[in-house]
């Protein structure tokens, strides 16, 4: 029995309206999350501390847009703020899961880079990346604030999360795209505050 096609223009609908539908309905209690996370990242960066980020795929690029955004700049003139994500250094990552284990490439370069006070955001739509639950594991042993940003139930990240901030949706691309939209006012919520006098 032959299936009717969804028509193309209607695919597109449906798909721009469940992600406007998870923008306008997202949970208050997440909203709160969003903004107790910028304040961990503002209060990191006053003491001179970095934020890294890390994730797969296109988590992993969101990643390295958002430390971009912390090094260059997001929406106003200000200084260059300290950021890196741990899918920059191709020969570390691959070296790392020749060598060793792709499950340790996050946390072997935690090993080598972070410092305590410093801030690891992880993505993951799942909340079980294995390479990414070792990192968490990791910068808790190293004295790091860790916040994760994740999908509907959060999978491993719950209980090594200080903040975990949950997209209502187990479809990894309406996730991924709701991350954009935290990262973006991560980034805002970090500039304003850091400009504020006397931050």
């Amino acid at each position: 029995m032959a299936t009717t096609r969804v028509p193309l223009r209607e695919q597109v609908t449906r798909s721009l309206r469940e992600t406007g539908r998870l923008h306008a309905e997202f949970p208050e209690a997440q909203a709160e999350r969003i903004a107790a996370a910028a304040d961990v990242l503002a209060a990191a960066m006053r003491a001179g501390h970095k934020v890294i980020w890390c994730g797969n795929g296109g988590s992993a690029t969101q990643g390295q847009h958002m430390a971009g955004e912390f090094v260059g700049r997001f929406g106003r003139e200000r200084r260059s703020l300290p950021s890196i994500s741990l899918t920059e250094n191709m020969a570390s990552v691959t070296a790392i899961g020749n060598d060793y284990s792709y499950d340790e490439i996050f946390s072997r370069q935690l090993e080598g880079l972070a410092q305590p006070g410093d801030v690891l955001i992880a993505l993951s739509t799942s909340g079980n990346s294995r390479n990414v639950i070792r990192a968490l594991r990791a910068a808790r042993s190293l004295g790091l604030a860790t916040i994760g940003l994740t999908g509907q139930g959060g999978g491993q990240m719950v209980s090594l999360c200080d903040i975990l901030i949950g997209v209502p949706s187990t479809a990894t691309a309406r996730i991924q795209e709701v991350h954009l939209t935290i990262g973006h006012i991560l980034c805002a919520l970090v500039e304003d505050a850091l400009l504020e006098p006397g931050a």
